[in-house]
């Protein structure tokens, strides 16, 4: 059984979803065609999180390719590693695809995750010549210069990026609570004291160089004593 967070940035509202079976579909998937067991991959983790707006660009995509897609990898947490350090698949909402299928299938997919337009990004096949990318990032990165990372997150915010600073501090041993990805005091305590700890400005925002140095410090640490997974 399992704890999932679903975003709905339409709404700004978390929707939890408690006790929830690894063999039930995720909420806002499309006719069963995406478990929680696929989702949930590789990951060892008891809490997980996504997007509605992620949900509904898996369903677009499946219908327009009309057969089931093989998910590789989707998501993880921060302290689990195994994708980059600002990786969309630590905020539920990137899929690797298509891995044990042929180059055609590949292809086929790849074209039906570009026409549908619901993604934000769809990797080039020459990066990914053994799987396909595609995800649904939110928000404006934090980090100039760039379409991809984190957004800036502060006091009062509530997304899965906020549960990415969470499970990052909590798993560093800057407790904030709980793991719910609100942005409340407790959460912007640890934050300041991590930014101390790091010689970074303690005006606990998370903007580019917090983040760069919070998830460089508990990308793929492990499950440490300090993390809340529950």
């Amino acid at each position: 059984m399992a704890k999932l967070f679903m975003y709905d940035s339409y709404n700004n509202k978390l929707l939890v979803y408690n006790n929830i079976s690894v063999s039930d579909p995720m909420p806002y998937s499309y006719g069963g065609t995406l478990t929680v067991r696929e989702f949930r991959g590789s990951s060892g983790a008891n809490v997980l999180w996504s997007t509605t707006a992620a949900m509904e660009a898996w369903n677009l995509t499946r219908r327009k390719y009309g057969a089931g897609i093989p998910v590789g990898y989707a998501f993880k947490r921060i302290w689990e590693g195994g994708h980059g350090t600002l990786s969309q698949h630590y905020a539920g909402v990137a899929f690797d695809v298509g891995q044990s299928g042929t180059a055609a299938s590949r292809r086929a997919i790849y074209n039906a995750a570009v026409a549908t337009g619901a993604w934000g990004y769809v990797e080039p096949l020459s990066m990914t010549p053994t799987w396909v990318h595609f995800d649904r990032r939110y928000g404006k990165p934090a980090c100039s210069g760039t379409t991809s990372g984190y957004p800036t997150c502060r006091r009062g915010d509530r997304n899965t990026y906020v549960l990415i600073l969470q499970d990052a501090l909590n798993a560093l041993g800057y407790s904030t609570g709980t793991l719910d990805g609100i942005f409340g005091t407790k959460t912007y305590n640890a934050l300041v004291a991590a930014q101390r700890s790091f010689g970074l400005t303690a005006d606990g925002i998370c903007g580019c160089n917090t983040w760069k140095k919070i998830s460089s410090a508990a990308l793929g640490i492990g499950r440490t004593k300090t993390v809340i997974d529950s």
